[in-house]
């Protein structure tokens, strides 16, 4: 027997009224610790249970407002890609699946490219949506990622990506994975234009996405307890014939063992991208250029002429 639905919701339709229906999704349970979490709770602590500090999966339009200075930022516009390339069709036609998905979301596929500022640094960020069909890679989130690449690099600006995904999407076939070489040239544009790249690394980031463009940051930022991995814990014990250590595959043991940089709070992220901004993108007026002396005038450069003095 289910007492919130069986027994508390029918008094509160009977307190407010017969006539009216109460949405079923006031309430959120969460799935580590099963408290029950009312949803302006859950927006005000950014999906993170307030019980026992499980971070819940956020959609990327709450990402970006998050990050982005006062909320604000623009949207880029991604090529169109071909919807359904191989005429998929499992159980449902794939074209479903994609039009569910879009109506849940709001949004044309998994990826989410917006540029604006981060404490006063211009950045892009490219943010995956688990909602949108396990926020799986196909080629409009190949596109996407080479979209917020190339922005970056014209821009000058560093180039974040928040990674929350199960891996290539099967209904694209070969042309999902080869989003993983396709998304690697893009990461290694913006290298090559010395800007920096940082990858922060949410629940979960499996398969063909880890294997790629997620975890080749210049800095791996993870948040608390993600699962980060290739292979799911289950299919490699199977594979191994061996027990697999406690915590394996999350975001700490990664810590733990060199595979991420920090593990940070979301309630923290913000702050901590910043800095790590404000670090590898120098802000400030360069310096002045002193030119050397001459070698046998042993007089000192003078600055304002940029060279030594004449010795008479």
């Amino acid at each position: 027997m289910n007492w919130l639905k069986n027994f508390v919701k029918p008094k509160l339709r009977k307190l407010v009224g017969g006539g009216k229906d109460i949405p079923d999704n006031l309430w959120h349970k969460c799935r580590e610790c099963s408290q029950m979490i009312f949803h302006r709770d859950l927006e005000k602590h950014l999906h993170v249970c307030q019980h026992c500090g499980h971070h819940m999966r956020l959609p990327a339009r709450l990402r970006l407002q998050m990050l982005f200075d006062g909320g604000e930022y623009k949207t880029a516009e991604v090529a169109p890609t071909a919807d359904d390339p191989l005429k998929f069709r499992d159980r449902r036609k794939y074209t479903d699946r994609l039009k569910e998905a879009r109506g849940a979301t709001g949004a044309d596929d998994a990826l989410r490219v917006a540029h604006g500022k981060m404490g006063g640094i211009g950045v892009v960020i490219a943010a995956l949506d688990f909602g949108f069909m396990g926020g799986s890679m196909g080629l409009a989130v190949g596109e996407g990622i080479l979209t917020a690449a190339r922005l970056a690099v014209v821009q000058g600006s560093a180039l974040i990506v928040i990674s929350s995904s199960g891996g290539a999407r099967m209904q694209e076939g070969i042309q999902s994975l080869m989003q993983m070489p396709r998304t690697t040239i893009a990461i290694n544009e913006v290298r090559e234009a010395g800007l920096p790249y940082i990858v922060v690394l949410s629940d979960p980031t499996t398969g063909g996405v880890s294997a790629s463009f997620a975890m080749l940051g210049d800095i791996a930022i993870a948040e608390p307890g993600a699962v980060i991995g290739f292979a799911g814990a289950r299919v490699i014990e199977q594979t191994i014939r061996e027990t697999l250590p406690e915590g394996f595959q999350r975001a700490e043991y990664l810590l733990d063992h060199g595979m991420v940089d920090m593990v940070v709070h979301r309630h923290e992220m913000r702050d901590t991208l910043i800095r790590v901004l404000s670090l590898l993108k120098n802000q400030g007026p360069p310096g002045k250029v002193l030119a050397m002396p001459d070698a046998g005038s042993g007089a000192p450069a003078d600055p304002e002429k940029g060279g030594a003095p004449s010795s008479g």
